[in-house]
């Protein structure tokens, strides 16, 4: 046969057996679900999604801020717009209020100048760096994997001095991977990393509240069994660590609720993934176990409104009633066919150690059924040298101030 043929006969069997091949290959994989879809059982198939931040921003002019309402006494308005994506707040000793963001990989500083509030960006390309602190001209970021410090950061706004790696090497997760930061009564630096997952056994760092030296880089667990706390605040007077955190998703429209607890001892275990709000208990991880076995939460805050910052009222312009009680910023729920949250809540507690909670700031909500449901969500919240009490707004990249007065 001659070797045009051979070759020609050759194509065709290479050709044949490539169909062949084809034709039997395996199906492609099927597409991994998103995070948050981790653990949806199939009635919950049609429920709504996250609702994503405009990422640029709103000016103020554009939001219906007549809508917001506050008790009598007190008065809403925008302290400043143009911080896309605000999410944490930290203040400066010079009164400068620095503000991290989640999707976004920029830190800004917002200050008086010259009369007017100005918005500067300090720091760029960064790993989301949700978690600020303040301590002795000190700037603290918490990034993805890592937290570093800014020496003498209030006076560099238009130089900042390079970072200085506190700790590195937290872990790589697709989940709940934001942090926030406070400043201990000890000087440590305390901090949450979630659950990576929905619901997951997580590991040994994951699910937890850890503290880490900024002097040496030791890192400590704290508190376990805490699903995703963001937003965490020492109370002035006992010095005990409270904090909020978000149950599991995909159990119901009415539970598991989000929680806010304390830590009293080192060690303490909350539950997650065992047991949620402290008396349901999980239908995978809780098989033969108890919740007895964990520390229960202070206060139920409702199904999937979504807790985030907590702050301790420490500043002399609020009524008395207010000095050392508690506020939360509800992010709001988005997978309950009817939403709830978006708003900020007033907690205290009585001698008995009975918590309650009470509306505080409400009128982001606009339909409980829509999607979206509403036009702002709460994120931190932060107390002013004079008193009032700043609230971000991570959706429109907006920060609104809380005062009283006569």
């Amino acid at each position: 046969m001659p070797a045009t043929r051979l070759v020609h006969c050759g194509l065709l069997f290479c050709l044949a057996t490539g169909a062949a091949f084809a034709q039997t290959a395996a199906p492609p994989a099927p597409a991994v679900a998103p995070t948050w879809q981790q653990g949806q059982a199939a009635e919950h198939a049609n429920a709504t999604h996250p609702f994503a931040p405009l990422l640029t921003g709103r000016p103020a002019s554009e939001l219906p801020l007549d809508k917001l309402k506050v008790p009598a006494g007190f008065k809403v308005e925008v302290w400043t717009d143009g911080v896309p994506e605000a999410r944490s707040m930290a203040l400066g000793d010079k009164g400068t209020v620095f503000v991290g963001n989640r999707n976004l990989s920029n830190v800004y500083a917002v200050r008086d100048v010259n009369g007017k509030r100005e918005v500067k960006t300090i720091l760029k390309g960064l790993q989301s760096p949700n978690g600020v602190a303040f301590k002795d001209g000190v700037l603290y970021v918490a990034e993805k994997e890592r937290i570093t410090a800014y020496d003498d950061m209030e006076n560099r706004l238009d130089n900042p001095p390079a970072p200085r790696v506190i700790i590195d090497g937290l872990p790589q997760q697709a989940g709940h991977f934001w942090k926030v930061l406070n400043v201990g009564p000890d000087g440590k630096l305390y901090f949450n990393i979630g659950s990576p997952q929905n619901i997951t056994m997580p590991s040994y760092l994951q699910a937890a509240i850890l503290r880490v030296d900024p002097k040496t880089g030791k890192l400590e667990d704290y508190a376990k069994g805490i699903r995703n706390s963001v937003g965490m605040d020492f109370d002035p007077v006992s010095k005990q660590l409270w904090f909020t955190s978000n149950a599991r998703d995909w159990m119901g429209n009415e539970g598991p609720q989000d929680i806010l607890s304390k830590v009293s001892y080192k060690g303490e275990h909350h539950g997650f993934p065992y047991c949620h709000q402290g008396d349901t208990l999980d239908p995978i991880y809780g098989k033969n176990r108890s919740c007895s076995e964990f520390t229960p939460p202070v206060l139920k805050l409702g199904a999937h409104v979504a807790p985030l910052g907590m702050r301790f009222y420490t500043g002399n312009t609020f009524p008395a009633a207010y000095k050392n009680t508690m506020f939360v910023a509800q992010h709001g729920s988005w997978n309950r066919e009817v939403k709830q949250g978006y708003n900020v809540v007033h907690v205290t507690v009585d001698k008995n150690r009975h918590a309650k909670s009470e509306p505080f700031l409400e009128g982001f909500m606009t339909d409980a059924k829509a999607d979206p449901p509403m036009w702002g969500r709460p994120v931190d919240l932060l107390v002013l040298a004079d008193g009032s009490m700043l609230v971000s707004d991570d959706y429109n990249g907006v920060i609104y101030r809380i005062s009283h007065g006569k």
